[in-house]
């Protein structure tokens, strides 16, 4: 159900893009904005995960570097059925993890100084398995194209609002005022929805890679108990780099705020996420 879910919101996302550069220049408008958008993602998909990486200050850990973390993921990798991903730790005290890279064979996993001190080896053995799920699902990749498409249809808005205000594109018959007052609305209104598209595939995504993550560890609960404690962790030591932008790769929100971020959130009511693992490990019981 998710992935169905997953399909049809980039799908919505895609079309939502080409009707943007529709109302901006007709036909060859909506040509323009579907090769900017294969062209976005093409960017996204080579060299995302190296930029994500260099964001957080991420390095790279050898097994000679950290022994027993790397056995765990490469343990775990093997439980997935996976090439053993690169594995990355960001000097943050804020407990956070996130995966990165196109797909199984460039893959990375990156978690930060906090969690390690932070979690219990099972705890710490469920995140990563979370994180590993999100690279076997896709998942980096679906949710890049879905934040790549978000931002281009902000910035053709940016253009609409131009476009709308000095007239450009609306047909001769087209009464001034209505014509302007249609463009800025959509203008304003298609990046609101992208928005909440975007973070509504993230959400979906992270109820997956949940269930995956716990199939692959075969610990639901020892993850269950790792979110609860890395949702106090990031409200009480908010991750100070964070961006918006990226908010979405990690396994807990590492942004700040109070009711309006909850709204707008990447992620799913963590008491969801814990409720539906403890139904997997009644179900597994």
């Amino acid at each position: 159900m998710n992935r169905i879910k997953t399909t049809l919101l980039l799908t919505t996302l895609t079309l939502l893009m080409i009707g943007m550069g529709s109302a901006i220049g007709g036909q060859s408008g909506a040509i323009v904005a579907f090769a900017l958008a294969g062209a976005m993602n093409f960017f996204s998909y080579w060299y995302s995960d190296k930029i994500v990486l260099r964001m957080y200050g991420a390095r790279e850990v050898s097994e000679a570097d950290q022994p027993g973390f790397h056995a765990m993921v490469r343990r775990l990798a093997q439980q997935a059925g996976m090439p053993m991903p690169r594995v990355y730790i960001i000097p943050s005290p804020s407990p956070n993890a996130f995966a990165t890279g196109r797909n199984p064979q460039n893959a990375a996993v990156a978690a930060t100084e906090g969690i390690m001190a932070l979690l219990s080896e099972e705890e710490l053995e469920g995140v990563m398995a979370h994180e590993l799920a999100h690279v076997q699902n896709r998942d980096t990749l679906i949710s890049t194209v879905a934040a790549t498409l978000a931002g281009a249809i902000s910035m053709l808005g940016s253009m609409l609002q131009w476009a709308a205000i000095f007239g450009a594109g609306r047909s001769e018959d087209e009464e001034e005022g209505g014509g302007m007052l249609g463009g800025l609305a959509l203008a304003i209104i298609a990046p609101l929805a992208a928005m909440l598209i975007q973070m509504a595939v993230s959400r979906s995504r992270e109820y997956l890679a949940d269930a995956s993550g716990a199939r692959i560890c075969g610990k639901p609960r020892a993850l269950a108990a790792a979110l609860r404690k890395l949702q106090m962790g990031a409200q009480s030591l908010p991750m100070q780099e964070a961006r918006p932008a990226t908010a979405h790769l990690f396994i807990v929100n590492p942004l700040s705020g109070g009711a309006m971020l909850k709204l707008f959130s990447t992620h799913p009511p963590m008491e969801e996420r814990i409720a539906r693992l403890e139904a997997l490990a009644a179900g597994r019981a």
